[in-house]
């Protein structure tokens, strides 16, 4: 097989490349990059291209399957770039795909695609998907499955595979994760557990998440298999106040919904983090995601728990751990992450 990975360096796609490591059927791998990456992997090429203006037919014809997987948060502040990547360049992907005759199509979609649903019970891939209103990267993730209904529509032939997991952790993202979501001024000091005295116990604050790792081995059962349609990818336990007040040796405090709220929107209006506050209401209204689907059609089951990814994750955020793609690399953000605070947190670096 040659499989063809948008957006190759990142979180996810770098934990891809190494689950497509060992795969004997898998003899060819491209990655679609913006910046070259000093790591390298077996039987991969990296090419450099942007998917809002390259070529892509050129690029992915021949392939057995295209994953799509790059996609922007930041800059946060600036939705035409976000929207040119994440909708308008998403499409130019599914074209690209349709056009060159590729078979199968696998989109990173994501559990912020959904529509406000339960946090005390499990929904399917069933569960509508219009994503959050006041969320950016919830609109834009809504608006992606919109353009793979129609392609889905236009091109029958075309299998078409959508992965929504939870949050995505593991040790070498977290200078990423640390520069998008928390930005430069957030002391490492503060990430020991003997520093957090409580946690907020706010009404909905529930989430789930996943290794990023186990993520990479599902898009390769996806990539591998003749499976078709949504996949709900998420370890166990859900995660709220009490799993975090354990998991910190923290108590909880109950704390409005409105107060978390207008401290994100003060501090990102205040330039003092990139997270706009539509990234709480998101997290907020997402419902719970019932995973049975990737389970059984894919055989996929996670080797580590949703706790485990993020204590790894709070360890390399604390340890500055990163990875040589630039991503994923500390050197993206410069020294004294002085990158991040040239673009006045929270732009594209």
């Amino acid at each position: 097989m040659r499989v063809v990975i948008t957006g190759a360096t990142g979180n996810v796609g770098t934990s891809l490349l190494e689950a497509l490591a060992g795969e004997s059927d898998v003899h060819e791998v491209v990655g679609i990059v913006r910046r070259q990456p000093q790591r390298t992997y077996p039987r991969t090429t990296f090419i450099t291209a942007d998917v809002v203006d390259a070529d892509l037919v050129s690029i992915v014809r021949g392939a057995d399957a295209v994953v799509h997987l790059a996609w922007l948060i930041q800059p946060g502040r600036d939705e035409s770039v976000t929207y040119g990547v994440n909708v308008l360049g998403s499409e130019r992907v599914f074209r690209a795909t349709a056009e060159a005759g590729v078979p199968a199509l696998i989109y990173a979609s994501s559990v912020g695609a959904y529509s406000k649903g339960p946090k005390d019970r499990f929904v399917d891939e069933s569960w509508p998907t219009e994503g959050t209103p006041s969320s950016f990267y919830a609109r834009h993730k809504a608006a992606t499955e919109r353009a793979l209904d129609r392609l889905e529509r236009e091109q029958p032939s075309l299998r078409i595979v959508r992965m929504r997991p939870g949050l995505i952790f593991k040790r070498e993202a977290a200078t990423e994760i640390r520069r998008l979501f928390a930005g430069p001024f957030l002391p490492r000091a503060l990430l020991r557990a003997s520093l957090i005295p409580f946690v907020p116990d706010v009404p909905r604050l529930r989430f789930q998440a996943v290794h990023s790792l186990d993520v990479g081995d599902a898009y390769r059962r996806a990539i591998l298999s003749d499976a078709r349609g949504a996949f709900n990818i998420a370890a166990h336990p859900p995660i709220g106040p009490p799993e975090l007040a354990q998991l910190l040796n923290a108590r909880q405090v109950p704390v409005p919904t409105g107060v978390v709220r207008s401290a994100a929107a003060a501090t990102f209006a205040l330039r003092l983090q990139p997270t706009e506050p539509g990234w709480v209401d998101m997290g907020l209204s997402v419902p719970m995601m019932d995973t049975t689907r990737a389970r059984r059609e894919l055989g996929w089951e996670p080797k580590h728990s949703s706790l485990e990814a993020l204590s790894e994750l709070i360890d390399g955020m604390r340890s500055a751990s990163d990875l040589d793609t630039p991503p994923l690399a500390s050197s993206t953000s410069g020294p004294l992450r002085v990158r991040e605070l040239l673009t006045r947190v929270g732009g594209r670096v």
